[in-house]
């Protein structure tokens, strides 16, 4: 009755959601829940536009103690030595209501890092042209409410606690801290009295729920008899929380003894002793004239051999690691005796893994066991591994689950006939991470008690496993000021290493693409011939300008091997870009028909007023639509002048309008049409390609005839007669009329 409970609340601005194609496409919330907290509830708030093209959607949020949770929603592969586990989550469907309001409760939830992880369903795959449509804003906000006790009573190990359930609609909650080196765990309950006549019943439940795994423990005791429960390895130096509720009358209260005592496991005493002695000498060095050093070795030496046989007699012993920080989210870790550990039968050989920054859970934890064969003289033993957090699995011979008080760990194993095993971990919790290893016989220890392996571990922390292979790249992520990494794959590869190739381009088909996507480009010949032979000779100059770029940057823009960049990938795009943009604007402008001074000032003007537009927003459609519409004003214009003062249409002539202008406007239509709505992912390669053949054979229809005072190329009079270069300007002037 006397409890002090304290309402907390956290909040976390909205996020916009997005389909889902990869990892970056889920949208992550990462809140901390306080010590003490009995209960917690989230707030889930969905909610989308109110226009026409939003329609009925699901949302689908993922829950996830320690770490970012991991996700399948396309069903695709993981790598071959990843362990992955279901991922809690629920949906939330968007259907008339405008918006969705769920509450999700979790009653005594384990402290620290908790994520949460929404996204729409699988991405149509349409390549959207910015501007063209406006998509439906889906939009997501976590909040989160904590209940947290403010005077939990402390359970010191070893002594006994009297304490008062008043009634079942208030539980007791007490917590015991769980010292290093902790084998075993026994929580008693003692002389439960009932205030009334009634048989005691009682309802003990320890540990705290994690997702989307919870392995919290319940017992039920009934009666007067003492009740207990046993846990292995339960978390070090952590608070494990233990909540009793009474079963029995509404108004009855019962007064119980509670107790815990723990099982120590501890490596040998000297050698951390030596570990740290070994440490300061591998880093400084010996220092001449320093007499602690000397007197620091001779101890080791002294020490050494019979601190060899005190580790083989104790509960486990345990290897030196040094962490070092790579760069974000990439951790290497160090065995300070070399990366070879001996491992024998009598007690598990335990290696240390630091993952407890809070900024190491966005990567992939990846440990690689290799047995050396030579050094296993029984050839049927095997070395048994297991990979944890929170606490080692110390029972490697009698159990071998792989599996602690309130962790299921990853288990690997090496003999001579598979000498090497690796685990890869992805998004591992923030904890402190454990690898046991220990010798194993099939007909029993007493075969191999003598007996010794040695096995070289490597252990590392990598923001993606295999940096995604070759179909992939490995984009880091951020959400506030957390870190965290995932794969984008390319070439119809998936998964979530770029390891699944259900849906993979063959290298023929990449080859083909890329093919296509440049020499499509070589349809602008045609249209550079013409306007070479019509005397245009700027336009044809930013033809071959558009040809040249977007040749190589569509060559250098392909997602397989097929790939070939012969400067930065920026620039290329940049300069095809406006390459595309501004041959629109000088094919429209010199259909204009407008003086040539006019012309060429146009021109420039537009050039530098669409490199300044692609500069802000490169894929904004107004960048190509602004440009076309003011040189459409400006030859519409011209056109209607050149009508009216020639008091007929313009042009003049039907067979331009139907064997030149109607052909080469339909073409541009097509293209626009084919740019516009029909591209998607699966088929950019041909209608891309469509595109670049449309609008080239557009622009050698669009171009109009020379001017009637300019005289056709003739390049062979041109060489055999000299004195026919020069022309005579003034007689040519005057004959205009």
């Amino acid at each position: 009755s006397g409890s002090l409970y304290v309402s907390e609340y956290f909040s976390q601005s909205a996020q916009k959601l997005s389909f889902y194609s990869w990892y970056g496409n889920a949208k992550l919330f990462h809140f901390h829940v306080p010590e003490d907290t009995v209960l917690l509830r989230w707030l889930l708030q969905a909610s989308r536009g109110k226009g026409p093209e939003c329609t009925d959607m699901e949302v689908t949020v993922h829950f996830r103690y320690g770490a970012p949770p991991v996700i399948n929603p396309l069903g695709t592969g993981f790598p071959a030595n990843a362990t992955v586990r279901p991922s809690y989550h629920i949906s939330i469907a968007l259907g008339s209501a405008v918006q969705n309001t769920t509450f999700v409760n979790v009653t005594s939830p384990a402290a620290g890092d908790w994520f949460i992880a929404a996204h729409l369903p699988e991405a149509a795959g349409r390549i959207e042209v910015k501007g063209f449509s406006t998509p439906c804003p889906y939009i997501f906000q976590a909040d989160m409410f904590v209940l947290r006790l403010t005077d939990m009573p402390v359970l010191e190990p070893g002594v006994a606690m009297p304490q008062t359930i008043v009634s079942p609609a208030k539980p007791l909650h007490v917590k015991v801290f769980v010292p290093k080196h902790s084998a075993g765990m026994l929580f008693e309950l003692r002389s439960c009295l009932p205030s009334e006549q009634k048989a005691c019943a009682l309802r003990v439940v320890l540990g705290s729920i994690t997702l989307p795994q919870s392995f919290q423990r319940i017992i039920t005791c009934v009666g007067n008899v003492n009740c207990s429960l046993s846990l292995d390895s339960p978390p070090w130096e952590k608070w494990l929380q233990i909540m009793v509720e009474s079963l029995g009358a509404a108004n009855a209260s019962v007064s119980v003894e509670m107790l815990a005592s723990f099982t120590a496991c501890r490596p040998g005493s000297t050698s951390s002793f030596l570990n740290f002695i070994s440490l300061n000498q591998s880093q400084s060095g010996p220092r001449p004239g320093s007499t602690g050093t000397a007197g620091s070795s001779t101890l080791s030496a002294g020490e050494a051999s019979g601190n060899v046989s005190h580790q083989r007699s104790s509960c486990l012993q345990s290897q030196p690691v040094v962490r070092e920080d790579l760069d974000v989210v990439s951790v290497r870790y160090r065995l300070l005796n070399g990366p070879s550990v001996p491992v024998n039968s009598l007690s598990p050989t335990l290696l240390l893994l630091n993952l407890n920054t809070g900024m190491d859970s966005g990567g992939s934890l990846v440990v690689n066991l290799l047995l050396n064969k030579t050094s296993l003289s029984l050839g049927n033993a095997t070395v048994v591994a297991c990979v944890s957090a929170a606490s080692p699995v110390l029972s490697l011979n009698a159990t071998q689950n792989c599996s602690t008080a309130f962790f299921q760990g990853y288990p690997l194993s090496v003999r001579t006939s598979s000498a090497e095993a690796m685990l890869i971990v992805l998004y591992p919790q923030t904890d402190v991470w454990f690898l046991s290893l220990q010798l194993l016989c099939p007909k029993g220890q007493g075969e191999c008690k003598a007996a010794e392996a040695k096995v070289t571990v490597f252990a590392y922390l990598t923001p993606c496993f295999n940096d995604c292979g070759p179909y992939g790249q490995c984009s880091l992520l951020r959400r506030h000021g957390y870190l965290y990494a995932g794969c984008t794959c390319k070439a119809g590869w998936g998964g979530w290493s770029c390891t699944d190739d259900t849906k993979a381009q063959s290298v023929g088909v990449q080859n083909l693409a890329t093919l296509l996507l440049t020499l499509s480009n070589l349809m602008f010949l045609p249209a550079i011939a013409v306007a070479v032979h019509r005397y245009y000779l700027v336009e044809a100059s930013v033809y071959t300008y558009t040809m040249f770029f977007s040749t190589f940057y569509h060559a250098c823009d392909q997602p397989g091997v097929a790939v070939m960049c012969i400067m930065d990938y920026d620039t290329l795009q940049y300069c095809d870009f406006l390459g595309s943009v501004v041959s629109i604007w000088v094919t429209i402008l010199c259909m204009s028909r407008v003086k040539k001074i006019l012309k060429y000032v146009l021109f420039v003007l537009g050039t530098l007023l669409i490199a300044m537009s692609l500069q802000l927003d490169r894929r904004g459609v107004w960048n190509m639509m602004g440009p076309c519409l003011f040189a459409l004003v400006i030859m519409i214009a011209a056109w209607v002048y050149h009508g009216v003062k020639r008091r007929h249409c313009y042009p003049s002539s039907w067979k331009r309008w139907v064997f030149y202008l109607l052909p080469g406007i339909t073409l541009a239509f097509i293209a626009i049409s084919v740019y516009a709505f029909m591209e998607t992912n699966e088929n950019y390669y041909y209608t891309h390609s469509i595109w670049h053949v449309l609008v080239a054979c557009s622009v050698a229809f669009l171009l109009p005839p020379r001017d009637k005072h300019k005289k056709p190329w003739a390049w062979s009079q041109k060489l055999i007669c000299r004195y026919q270069i020069c022309q005579n300007d003034r007689e040519e002037l005057y004959a205009v009329t």
